[in-house]
Protein backbone atom coordinates (compact mmCIF):
# COMPACT_ATOMS: atom_id res chain seq x y z
CA UNK A 1 0.00 0.00 0.00
CA UNK A 2 1.49 3.35 -1.07
CA UNK A 3 2.12 5.84 1.72
CA UNK A 4 0.49 9.24 1.51
CA UNK A 5 2.76 12.24 0.92
CA UNK A 6 4.06 13.94 4.04
CA UNK A 7 3.26 17.56 4.81
CA UNK A 8 6.47 19.35 5.76
CA UNK A 9 7.02 22.44 7.87
CA UNK A 10 6.65 25.76 6.03
CA UNK A 11 10.38 26.48 6.51
CA UNK A 12 12.84 25.44 3.75
CA UNK A 13 14.88 22.28 3.68
CA UNK A 14 18.27 23.41 4.96
CA UNK A 15 21.56 22.17 3.47
CA UNK A 16 24.69 22.48 5.60
CA UNK A 17 27.74 23.99 3.96
CA UNK A 18 30.43 22.77 3.93
CA UNK A 19 29.32 19.18 3.46
CA UNK A 20 30.40 16.16 1.44
CA UNK A 21 33.75 15.45 -0.19
CA UNK A 22 36.90 16.85 1.40
CA UNK A 23 40.25 17.37 -0.36
CA UNK A 24 41.64 14.05 0.88
CA UNK A 25 38.67 12.09 -0.45
CA UNK A 26 38.74 13.94 -3.78
CA UNK A 27 42.42 13.09 -4.11
CA UNK A 28 42.00 9.42 -3.18
CA UNK A 29 39.19 8.86 -5.69
CA UNK A 30 41.13 10.70 -8.39
CA UNK A 31 44.17 8.49 -7.70
CA UNK A 32 42.16 5.33 -8.33
CA UNK A 33 40.58 6.73 -11.49
CA UNK A 34 43.94 8.00 -12.76
CA UNK A 35 45.59 4.64 -12.11
CA UNK A 36 42.89 2.89 -14.12
CA UNK A 37 43.39 5.41 -16.94
CA UNK A 38 47.19 5.20 -16.94
CA UNK A 39 47.86 1.55 -16.10
CA UNK A 40 44.61 -0.07 -17.17
CA UNK A 41 42.11 -2.17 -15.25
CA UNK A 42 42.15 -3.90 -12.94
CA UNK A 43 43.90 -1.93 -10.21
CA UNK A 44 43.86 -3.31 -6.67
CA UNK A 45 42.95 -1.22 -3.63
CA UNK A 46 43.75 -2.41 -0.12
CA UNK A 47 40.52 -1.90 1.83
CA UNK A 48 37.86 0.62 0.81
CA UNK A 49 39.53 3.68 -0.69
CA UNK A 50 37.12 5.82 1.37
CA UNK A 51 34.22 4.71 3.54
CA UNK A 52 31.27 5.12 1.22
CA UNK A 53 29.51 2.22 -0.48
CA UNK A 54 28.41 4.31 -3.48
CA UNK A 55 31.97 5.49 -4.16
CA UNK A 56 33.29 1.94 -3.83
CA UNK A 57 30.58 0.56 -6.14
CA UNK A 58 31.29 3.23 -8.76
CA UNK A 59 35.03 2.53 -8.72
CA UNK A 60 34.40 -1.21 -8.97
CA UNK A 61 32.41 -0.58 -12.14
CA UNK A 62 35.41 1.29 -13.59
CA UNK A 63 37.92 -1.47 -12.86
CA UNK A 64 38.98 -1.19 -9.22
CA UNK A 65 39.23 -4.40 -7.20
CA UNK A 66 39.08 -4.01 -3.42
CA UNK A 67 41.15 -6.50 -1.43
CA UNK A 68 41.81 -7.21 2.23
CA UNK A 69 45.58 -7.64 2.25
CA UNK A 70 48.66 -7.02 0.13
CA UNK A 71 48.97 -10.76 -0.60
CA UNK A 72 45.63 -10.64 -2.44
CA UNK A 73 47.14 -8.49 -5.22
CA UNK A 74 48.66 -10.48 -8.13
CA UNK A 75 52.34 -10.08 -8.99
CA UNK A 76 52.99 -7.21 -11.37
CA UNK A 77 49.73 -5.43 -10.55
CA UNK A 78 49.02 -1.90 -9.34
CA UNK A 79 48.24 -1.69 -5.61
CA UNK A 80 46.73 1.42 -4.01
CA UNK A 81 46.70 2.15 -0.29
CA UNK A 82 43.45 3.72 0.94
CA UNK A 83 43.04 7.28 2.20
CA UNK A 84 43.15 6.02 5.81
CA UNK A 85 46.84 5.09 5.65
CA UNK A 86 48.66 1.85 6.45
CA UNK A 87 51.17 0.56 8.96
CA UNK A 88 54.91 0.16 8.38
CA UNK A 89 54.33 -3.60 8.29
CA UNK A 90 51.88 -3.28 5.38
CA UNK A 91 54.26 -0.93 3.56
CA UNK A 92 57.09 -3.42 3.98
CA UNK A 93 54.95 -6.32 2.76
CA UNK A 94 54.11 -4.37 -0.41
CA UNK A 95 57.76 -3.47 -1.03
CA UNK A 96 58.71 -7.14 -0.95
CA UNK A 97 56.30 -7.93 -3.78
CA UNK A 98 56.48 -7.27 -7.51
CA UNK A 99 53.88 -4.50 -7.32
CA UNK A 100 53.45 -0.93 -8.48
CA UNK A 101 52.44 0.75 -5.20
CA UNK A 102 50.53 4.04 -5.14
CA UNK A 103 49.82 5.63 -1.77
CA UNK A 104 46.46 7.45 -1.53
CA UNK A 105 46.85 8.21 2.19
CA UNK A 106 45.30 11.58 3.00
CA UNK A 107 48.12 14.12 3.53
CA UNK A 108 46.56 15.11 6.86
CA UNK A 109 46.78 11.49 8.04
CA UNK A 110 50.40 11.40 6.85
CA UNK A 111 51.00 14.52 8.96
CA UNK A 112 49.87 12.58 12.07
CA UNK A 113 52.12 9.65 11.09
CA UNK A 114 55.12 11.98 10.86
CA UNK A 115 54.29 13.58 14.21
CA UNK A 116 54.14 10.17 15.84
CA UNK A 117 57.45 9.11 14.30
CA UNK A 118 59.12 12.32 15.45
CA UNK A 119 57.99 11.68 19.02
CA UNK A 120 59.15 8.05 18.83
CA UNK A 121 62.59 9.17 17.64
CA UNK A 122 62.74 11.58 20.60
CA UNK A 123 62.08 8.71 23.02
CA UNK A 124 58.47 9.57 23.79
CA UNK A 125 55.72 7.07 24.39
CA UNK A 126 52.75 8.18 22.28
CA UNK A 127 49.07 8.16 23.21
CA UNK A 128 46.70 8.02 20.25
CA UNK A 129 43.16 9.30 20.71
CA UNK A 130 40.99 7.27 18.35
CA UNK A 131 38.53 4.44 17.80
CA UNK A 132 39.87 0.90 18.05
CA UNK A 133 39.57 -1.09 14.84
CA UNK A 134 39.31 1.90 12.53
CA UNK A 135 41.75 1.56 9.58
CA UNK A 136 43.26 4.98 10.24
CA UNK A 137 43.97 4.02 13.86
CA UNK A 138 45.55 0.71 12.80
CA UNK A 139 47.75 2.52 10.29
CA UNK A 140 48.78 5.22 12.75
CA UNK A 141 49.57 2.82 15.59
CA UNK A 142 51.58 0.76 13.12
CA UNK A 143 54.03 3.59 12.46
CA UNK A 144 56.01 2.63 15.58
CA UNK A 145 56.97 -0.69 17.20
CA UNK A 146 54.41 -2.50 19.32
CA UNK A 147 54.02 -1.01 22.81
CA UNK A 148 55.13 2.50 21.84
CA UNK A 149 51.60 3.71 21.07
CA UNK A 150 48.76 3.51 23.59
CA UNK A 151 45.15 3.94 22.44
CA UNK A 152 42.43 5.85 24.29
CA UNK A 153 38.90 6.40 23.01
CA UNK A 154 37.38 8.63 25.68
CA UNK A 155 38.25 10.59 28.80
CA UNK A 156 37.48 7.62 31.07
CA UNK A 157 40.28 5.61 29.39
CA UNK A 158 42.90 8.11 30.55
CA UNK A 159 42.63 7.09 34.21
CA UNK A 160 43.62 3.49 33.46
CA UNK A 161 46.64 4.28 31.26
CA UNK A 162 49.88 2.66 32.34
CA UNK A 163 52.83 4.64 30.98
CA UNK A 164 56.56 4.15 31.25
CA UNK A 165 57.52 7.73 32.13
CA UNK A 166 55.13 10.63 32.83
CA UNK A 167 57.72 13.06 31.53
CA UNK A 168 58.26 11.35 28.18
CA UNK A 169 54.76 11.35 26.75
CA UNK A 170 53.09 12.83 23.67
CA UNK A 171 49.68 12.48 22.07
CA UNK A 172 48.24 12.55 18.57
CA UNK A 173 44.68 12.02 17.37
CA UNK A 174 42.68 10.31 14.66
CA UNK A 175 41.68 12.94 12.09
CA UNK A 176 37.92 12.20 12.04
CA UNK A 177 36.92 12.43 15.70
CA UNK A 178 34.30 14.50 17.46
CA UNK A 179 35.92 17.85 18.18
CA UNK A 180 34.06 18.19 21.50
CA UNK A 181 34.78 14.63 22.69
CA UNK A 182 38.44 14.96 21.78
CA UNK A 183 38.69 18.21 23.71
CA UNK A 184 37.51 16.34 26.82
CA UNK A 185 40.09 13.57 26.32
CA UNK A 186 42.88 16.10 25.81
CA UNK A 187 41.85 17.92 29.00
CA UNK A 188 41.99 14.61 30.91
CA UNK A 189 45.45 13.88 29.50
CA UNK A 190 46.77 17.31 30.49
CA UNK A 191 45.29 16.94 33.96
CA UNK A 192 46.91 13.56 34.58
CA UNK A 193 50.13 14.21 32.65
CA UNK A 194 50.93 17.95 32.88
CA UNK A 195 54.16 17.57 30.87
CA UNK A 196 52.62 15.70 27.93
CA UNK A 197 53.60 17.01 24.48
CA UNK A 198 50.67 18.15 22.33
CA UNK A 199 50.54 18.52 18.54
CA UNK A 200 51.65 21.97 17.35
CA UNK A 201 48.45 22.11 15.32
CA UNK A 202 45.23 20.18 15.92
CA UNK A 203 45.23 16.74 14.29
CA UNK A 204 41.48 16.62 13.64
CA UNK A 205 41.26 17.60 10.00
CA UNK A 206 39.81 20.87 8.75
CA UNK A 207 36.95 19.08 6.95
CA UNK A 208 35.85 17.13 10.03
CA UNK A 209 35.93 20.28 12.14
CA UNK A 210 34.12 22.41 9.56
CA UNK A 211 31.38 19.84 8.99
CA UNK A 212 30.77 19.50 12.71
CA UNK A 213 30.52 23.28 13.09
CA UNK A 214 28.08 23.38 10.17
CA UNK A 215 25.90 20.59 11.55
CA UNK A 216 25.66 22.38 14.90
CA UNK A 217 24.28 25.44 13.11
CA UNK A 218 21.99 23.17 11.09
CA UNK A 219 20.66 21.34 14.15
CA UNK A 220 19.75 24.64 15.85
CA UNK A 221 17.29 25.30 13.02
CA UNK A 222 16.11 21.74 12.33
CA UNK A 223 13.96 19.15 14.08
CA UNK A 224 15.32 16.28 11.96
CA UNK A 225 18.84 16.12 10.52
CA UNK A 226 19.61 13.62 7.77
CA UNK A 227 23.32 12.79 7.61
CA UNK A 228 24.27 11.21 4.30
CA UNK A 229 27.11 8.74 4.74
CA UNK A 230 27.87 5.04 5.10
CA UNK A 231 27.63 3.23 8.41
CA UNK A 232 31.40 2.59 8.56
CA UNK A 233 32.27 6.27 8.00
CA UNK A 234 33.74 7.71 11.19
CA UNK A 235 33.24 11.36 10.29
CA UNK A 236 29.61 10.70 9.21
CA UNK A 237 28.82 8.98 12.50
CA UNK A 238 30.29 11.92 14.38
CA UNK A 239 28.01 14.31 12.46
CA UNK A 240 24.97 12.33 13.56
CA UNK A 241 26.16 12.40 17.17
CA UNK A 242 26.83 16.13 17.06
CA UNK A 243 23.34 16.82 15.71
CA UNK A 244 21.77 14.67 18.43
CA UNK A 245 23.68 16.54 21.12
CA UNK A 246 22.16 19.72 19.74
CA UNK A 247 18.73 18.17 20.45
CA UNK A 248 17.76 17.34 16.87
CA UNK A 249 16.65 13.89 15.81
CA UNK A 250 19.44 12.68 13.54
CA UNK A 251 19.66 9.74 11.17
CA UNK A 252 22.60 8.35 9.19
CA UNK A 253 21.50 7.29 5.70
CA UNK A 254 23.36 5.92 2.70
CA UNK A 255 20.82 7.43 0.31
CA UNK A 256 17.13 8.34 -0.01
CA UNK A 257 16.10 4.67 0.18
CA UNK A 258 17.06 4.64 3.87
CA UNK A 259 14.59 7.39 4.76
CA UNK A 260 11.71 6.19 6.93
CA UNK A 261 8.70 8.44 6.31
CA UNK A 262 7.73 7.92 9.96
CA UNK A 263 10.64 10.25 10.82
CA UNK A 264 8.80 13.02 8.98
CA UNK A 265 5.26 12.49 10.25
CA UNK A 266 5.30 15.32 12.81
CA UNK A 267 5.86 18.09 10.27
CA UNK A 268 9.54 18.59 11.13
CA UNK A 269 11.98 21.22 9.95
CA UNK A 270 14.50 19.20 7.94
CA UNK A 271 18.26 19.72 7.70
CA UNK A 272 20.62 17.76 5.46
CA UNK A 273 24.38 17.30 5.60
CA UNK A 274 26.84 14.77 4.18
CA UNK A 275 29.99 13.15 5.50
CA UNK A 276 33.36 13.86 3.93
CA UNK A 277 33.22 10.67 1.82
CA UNK A 278 29.65 11.13 0.52
CA UNK A 279 29.18 12.34 -3.10
CA UNK A 280 27.10 15.47 -3.71
CA UNK A 281 24.88 13.48 -6.07
CA UNK A 282 23.46 11.66 -3.04
CA UNK A 283 22.41 15.00 -1.54
CA UNK A 284 20.59 15.83 -4.77
CA UNK A 285 18.79 12.46 -4.68
CA UNK A 286 17.66 12.98 -1.09
CA UNK A 287 16.34 16.46 -1.87
CA UNK A 288 14.50 15.14 -4.93
CA UNK A 289 12.93 12.37 -2.84
CA UNK A 290 11.76 14.83 -0.19
CA UNK A 291 10.26 17.01 -2.90
CA UNK A 292 8.21 14.07 -4.16
CA UNK A 293 6.60 14.04 -0.73
CA UNK A 294 6.03 17.78 -0.57
CA UNK A 295 7.38 20.50 -2.83
CA UNK A 296 9.65 22.69 -0.74
CA UNK A 297 12.37 25.15 -1.51
CA UNK A 298 15.95 24.49 -0.44
CA UNK A 299 18.20 26.91 1.38
CA UNK A 300 21.91 26.65 2.14
CA UNK A 301 23.25 27.36 5.61
CA UNK A 302 26.90 28.26 5.12
CA UNK A 303 29.34 28.55 8.04
CA UNK A 304 32.65 28.76 6.15
CA UNK A 305 34.34 28.36 2.78
CA UNK A 306 36.77 25.58 1.92
CA UNK A 307 39.52 25.92 -0.66
CA UNK A 308 41.87 23.07 0.27
CA UNK A 309 43.27 21.01 -2.62
CA UNK A 310 45.82 18.17 -2.42
CA UNK A 311 47.99 17.31 -5.41
CA UNK A 312 48.32 13.80 -6.82
CA UNK A 313 51.41 11.65 -6.17
CA UNK A 314 54.25 12.62 -8.48
CA UNK A 315 54.03 9.37 -10.47
CA UNK A 316 50.48 10.29 -11.58
CA UNK A 317 51.15 13.94 -12.43
CA UNK A 318 51.59 13.36 -16.16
Amino acid sequence: MQQSPITFHDSPILLAEPRGFCAGVDRAIEIVEKCIEVYGAPVFVRHEIVHNKHVVSDLKSKGAVFIDEVDDAPDGSTLIFSAHGVSKTVQAAAQQRDLRVIDATCPLVTKVHLELLRHFEQGHQVILIGHQGHPEVEGTMGQAPEGVVLLVSDAADVASLQVKDDNKLAFVTQTTLSVDDTREVIAALHQRFPNIHAPKKEDICYATSNRQTAVKALAEQSDVVLVIGSKNSSNSNRLREVAERCHAKAYLIDDERDIDLAWLQDNPRIGITAGASAPEGLVDQVVQFLNTQHQSHVQTLKVTDEHMVFILPKILRL
